[in-house]
């Protein structure tokens, strides 16, 4: 089946598809009694093409030095010829007879041939390459093999000589390769591993220098040996990574949220797409070892034995032992063909056995999943919004049979909502919270005892299940935003000053080096007890920070690259922490040792790079306004313990909290200043550098005066200037979250009186965010931008959406700075106010606004067993929540959508034709491309960078999809005679998973522009109305 892993090969394929496609279509056309024209000359070009591509292909052979691709291409190129001669015959016939159905035939049959032989002969030559690139990583990897047995200084300079330009050409090549690959997930791991690899190498040469320095003095050498050893793993891991990532030629951008049924029907999927090379190579005895065929087989295992872990516990046992099998099978014969018996009855014998339990070893993966179906045992996915998908999906479908995915998927939330309620620091919230978690519980175990007792199609049309489903939701949401907050109060208490253990730890480690060897030995007690303190500081800052990151990757990341990197950094932070105090014991035993002092030096650099880079990571995944109301209400809590320290005369409270007041100001103004340098607004800018600079200003004279007030405690003069500077201090920290903007994320200690007071109704229609005419905008001299960021701030009311976005959160501007927070129910009361117009360059076009929003009320009911139904449902949902009026990215998507419904049943042969099936995918990769534009106009009017470039990043790879669905639906519609056959099979499967790609990354562009819709310019001239149509937590 075609890959589409590189822009070679999809350069190559898309123009042979379409060339294809057009002789589909005229088979089509001739079976309703059409003559067919003459194909003479398109054949004869056809012909003339592949002849060159023979010769190419063989010149090729002859130079290459490779034996897997002198071995493996051939083929490739006679099946391309075969189809090519296929082609002549049929045109042949056709001239004589224009309604010869034997030639017909034989011109599906070579079409088909040739588009598949075309992508077995590009991946045949990738593959080749690929190779080259590991070798290259291997040469590095038998360096690393040596790093132990280094124990005198020649050899490591010789050992740097060798390493230094192996190194070098790993870096250029992978960096020249990872250009050429259509799937950015891939991309972004090799540029991470070559990042990680540049880092690394420089601790391995300095800690293999400190070792030997340490040997030869005949020191202790357990430290240094950890510490070499770990840059040594590090780099070995990333290499292997590279080489991993390197033989990646597919990727399922769904599948960091999968459920476990969907990530083992696209194993399976991935399976059968191997499995004919995989005969191939056993079928023939003098395939070379490590080829296509080979690591196809070795894939297959590795598939099988994934599905494995995720089935039932039966069906986990008997596949991972016909995997065992497989697996001892294969050596075996890999060691006969390795020693020349490939001809020997015994080896002749393995291929075939292996191939049996081949056949047998897919019967037990379909089986597994099956069983699975059957059983419901579905896991929930791994993120909040993933769960919170699942959950609604169940919620608005409750006639769709799940399997009780949807209320695992509640319980989920539920639990995680639990956890971080009990380290809640408020009593009374913390119980509200956990009464919250008890009233979503029983409602989930109402609604799915109902669902189970009456049936999934009763439970649908029941208004009391109707009901539960809607209060149910609402609750999710609540907990949801309850979720978000306490993450940002627990980002603001582990983040209050990242470095601070790190600076103390270096303190201790490096004061050795001013004393004399006498008065180090009699402080050495001391020292060593200050030195094991700081360590464990150090050690439990990590831990605790590490912790907070993972739960922010997990509930707040707003997209997989942005939680993938958090995990990676904050993992890569985890292993470097004791790697890091052992250098630290090494330079604080050994001051005297340049190499110890320039090795920990440089693992302190390293370790505060990740430190600064993870806790920009997460200041990029919260809520930035509600990052500051957070930080306003521990400065409160901060002032409240100073007043306390004042009136028990308790200098040290007085200085520790005045302290914590200061660091968490400075944070205040650091996440500030990102936001500032984030935009191209002038008016945002401006208005937020004024409020940044009085912080800046206030915060050195909070602690001249907390200074006065701790030197003499009990003098009252002292105490009204502190109280006054500090309480400007706040307002200041008040101001900058006002000009920040709106937030759609409360603060924890406000939450409780504001629900509890809140009795405002939800209204039942609504729409979203803010509208401000632009000539009152001018007249106000708000500027030439829209949205709450261009006026004046005693002027604005701003309203605010559903969804909450980093950069588009802040304070509610309200008469008085205490009553600027936003509380959940707050929230729900604005929607019915408020509507929010952006803008970006209208382009009319009657298809992009086809579907109505009275049309898409027809939607067609979710099915079981259809992906490409329930992928384009879970498009619908989203996009359907909004008007399509005056908003052609919202009707483009719904167009998408319904077209999507039509594939899914045109794919399954339901009805329509080759010819609707080719139309079909072409319409959709039209559609495709004209969201794409859409996305990237609003793009080029957002002010936002980090908004806008996440939008080109998620719209990116839309194009790369459609053109993939329509060479795979031209692949699909040549299957004429082999229906169910094996090829069959393995087109639908591949059909199924870019469509499920496709709507997910066209879900992801709807939110990211509705996110970044506030941020937009609106002096274009025409604008973008994002009306919701109804409320989003009904």
């Amino acid at each position: 089946m075609p890959v589409f892993h590189t822009k070679t090969i999809e350069s190559i394929l898309e123009p042979v598809a379409f060339q294809v496609s057009r002789l589909v279509i005229l088979h089509e056309e001739a079976e309703d009694g059409n003559a067919m024209p003459d194909l003479s000359k398109p054949v004869e070009a056809v012909s003339w093409a592949v002849e060159n591509l023979t010769k190419v292909g063989k010149e090729t052979i002859n130079k290459s030095d490779d034996q897997i691709l002198r071995a493996d291409m051939p083929n490739s190129l006679q099946r391309v010829d075969r189809a090519a001669r296929l082609l002549e015959e049929a045109a042949y016939m056709l001239k004589s007879d224009p309604y010869s159905q034997q030639a017909r035939q034989l011109l599906i049959e070579g079409s088909r041939g040739i588009l598949q032989g075309t992508s077995s002969l590009l991946l045949c030559f990738d593959e080749s390459e690929v190779r080259k690139l590991i070798k290259s990583c291997q040469k590095v990897l038998a360096y690393m093999q040596v790093v132990e047995v280094i124990e005198r200084m020649e050899d490591l300079v010789t050992f740097v000589k060798d390493l230094t330009p192996a190194l070098t050409k790993v870096s250029r090549d992978v960096n020249l390769r990872q250009r050429e690959l259509t799937h950015q997930a891939h991309r972004e791991l090799l540029l991470r591993c070559l990042e990680n690899l540049k880092q690394e190498a420089p601790g391995l040469i300095s800690s293999m220098k400190t070792y030997i320095q340490l040997l030869n003095s005949k020191s202790s050498t357990q430290h240094a040996a950890e510490n070499r050893n770990y840059h040594t793993g590090r780099m070995v891991h990333e290499l292997n990574e590279i080489i991993r990532v390197l033989q990646l030629t597919t990727y399922d951008d769904d599948e960091w949220d999968s459920d476990s049924l969907t990530y083992m029907k696209r194993a399976l999927g991935a399976m059968t797409s191997k499995v004919q090379s995989a005969h191939d190579w056993l079928e023939d005895p003098f395939a070379p070892n490590g080829g296509i065929g080979e690591k196809s087989l070795r894939q297959i295992l590795e598939h099988a034995e994934r599905i494995a872990d995720r089935s039932l516990p039966e069906d986990r046992d008997a596949i991972k032992k016909q995997c065992s099998d497989i697996r001892a099978m294969v050596e075996a014969l890999c060691e006969l063909r390795q020693a020349k018996q490939a001809s020997s009855p015994q080896a002749h014998s393995l291929a075939k056995n292996i191939g049996r339990q081949l056949r047998e070893l897919l019967n037990l993966c379909t089986r597994a999943i099956a069983n699975m179906e059957l059983g419901g045992n579905l896991q929930p996915a791994h993120t909040l919004s993933g769960r919170m998908d699942q959950a609604q999906r169940w919620l608005n479908n409750l006639h769709f049979d799940d399997h009780g995915l949807g209320e695992q998927a509640v319980q989920a939330i539920i639990n995680e909502a639990r956890k971080l309620a009990l380290a809640c620091p408020l009593p009374q919230l913390r119980q509200q919270i956990l009464d919250l978690c008890n009233e979503a519980e029983r409602l989930n175990r109402q609604l799915g005892e109902l669902c189970r007792r009456s049936g999934p199609q009763a439970a649908h049309s029941s208004h009391q299940a109707q009901a539960m489903a809607r209060e149910l939701g609402s609750k999710l949401r609540e907990i949801q935003r309850f979720v978000q907050a306490a993450l940002v109060n627990r980002v603001v208490d582990d983040f209050i000053d990242a470095t601070l253990s790190l600076r103390q730890f270096t303190e201790i480690v490096l004061t050795s080096s001013t004393t004399t060897t006498t008065t180090r030995q009699q402080r050495n007690d001391q020292l060593d007890e200050h030195f094991k303190e700081r360590a464990r500081n150090l050690s439990e800052w990590s831990r605790r920070a590490t912790q907070t990151a993972q739960h922010v990757a997990t509930n707040s990341a707003q997209n997989k690259r942005l939680a993938e990197t958090i995990n990676s950094v904050s993992g890569q932070m985890d292993s470097q922490t004791p790697q890091l105090i052992s250098a630290g014991q090494i330079r604080y035993q050994h001051a005297d040792s340049s190499s110890a002092h320039e090795n920990f030096m440089h693992m302190r650099d390293q370790y505060e790079s990740t430190i600064i880079r993870l806790r920009n990571l997460i200041d990029e995944a919260i809520d930035s306004a509600a990052f500051v109301r957070a930080s306003e209400e521990a400065i409160r809590r901060h002032t409240q313990l100073c007043e306390m320290a004042i009136s028990t005369r308790h200098v040290q409270g007085m200085v520790d909290n005045a302290a914590s007041i200061a660091r968490l100001a400075n944070r205040v103004i650091m996440v500030a200043r990102q936001e500032s340098n984030n935009s191209e607004d002038s008016v945002f800018i401006k208005r937020v550098d004024v409020a940044t600079r009085r912080l800046q200003e206030l915060v050195p004279q909070m602690v001249r005066h907390a200074k006065d007030v701790a030197t003499s405690i009990s003098d009252i003069r002292a105490h009204n200037p502190w109280r006054q500077t500090n309480q400007q201090l706040l307002e200041a920290v008040v101001q900058i979250g006002q000009a920040l903007g709106p937030s759609d994320i409360g603060d924890l200690s406000r939450m409780y009186n504001e629900t509890q007071s809140s009795t405002t109704k939800r209204t039942t229609t609504t729409t979203t965010t803010t509208l401000y005419d632009q000539q009152q905008q001018q007249a106000r001299g708000g500027g030439a931008y829209g949205g709450q960021n261009h006026m004046d701030p005693q002027q604005q009311q701003p309203v605010y959406g559903q969804t909450p976005s980093p950069r588009s959160s802040g304070y509610k501007t309200e008469s008085s700075p205490r009553h600027s927070a936003v509380s959940p129910n707050a929230n729900q009361t604005s929607y019915s106010t408020s509507q929010h117009h952006t803008t970006t360059s209208r382009h009319h076009d009657n298809t992009s606004s086809a579907i109505t929003d009275d049309e898409e009320e027809r939607f067609p009911t979710l099915q079981p067993n259809q992906p490409i139904m329930m992928a384009a449902h879970d498009l619908h949902q989203e996009v359907k929540q909004w008007s399509s009026k005056e908003n052609e990215i919202i009707a483009a998507a719904k167009k998408l959508a319904f077209l999507m419904v039509r594939l899914s049943a045109l794919v399954r042969g339901d009805k329509g034709t080759k010819k609707d099936l080719i139309s079909c995918a072409q319409a959709i990769a039209e559609a495709s491309q004209e969201v794409t534009r859409l996305a990237k106009e609003q793009a080029k009017l957002c002010t936002d960078r980090k908004m806008r470039t996440n939008i080109l990043q998620v719209c990116e790879r839309i194009p790369t999809m459609g053109t993939q669905l329509r060479i795979l639906s031209t692949v699909k519609a040549t299957m004429l005679g082999v229906q169910g056959s094996q090829e069959d099979q393995e087109a639908m499967d591949m059909i199924v998973g870019n469509a499920q790609n496709l709507m997910s990354s066209i879900k992801d562009t709807v939110k990211s522009c509705e996110a970044a819709s506030i941020k937009i310019r609106t002096d274009q001239g025409v604008k973008v109305r994002w009306i919701r149509k109804e409320p989003w937590y009904t």
